[in-house]
């Protein structure tokens, strides 16, 4: 059977990352590509997750003032 070509999206940054670290993308997905650059070059795999969470905190800050608040949904049937 013969391959099929597919385009996906791919974040930008991950294929920059790739790039300038030699890596072929060739076959891979993005999960795929983002998992095999946390192994080779973990410093960029935790710059990127630093800047997810400044780029979040703050509805990470108000969704947990809201929990804070109100409670988790559901908190009233839990039995643990």
């Amino acid at each position: 059977m013969g391959k099929v070509e597919l385009n996906i999206g791919v974040d930008p940054e991950l294929i920059e990352q790739a790039r300038q670290l030699g890596v072929s993308i060739t076959g891979m997905d993005e999960r795929a590509l983002r998992l095999h650059l946390q192994k080779i070059d973990p410093a960029g795999a935790e710059a990127r997750a630093k800047r997810w969470a400044d780029d979040n905190a703050e509805a990470i800050r108000a969704y947990n003032d809201r929990i804070a608040r109100d409670g988790c949904f559901g908190e009233e049937f839990r039995t643990w």
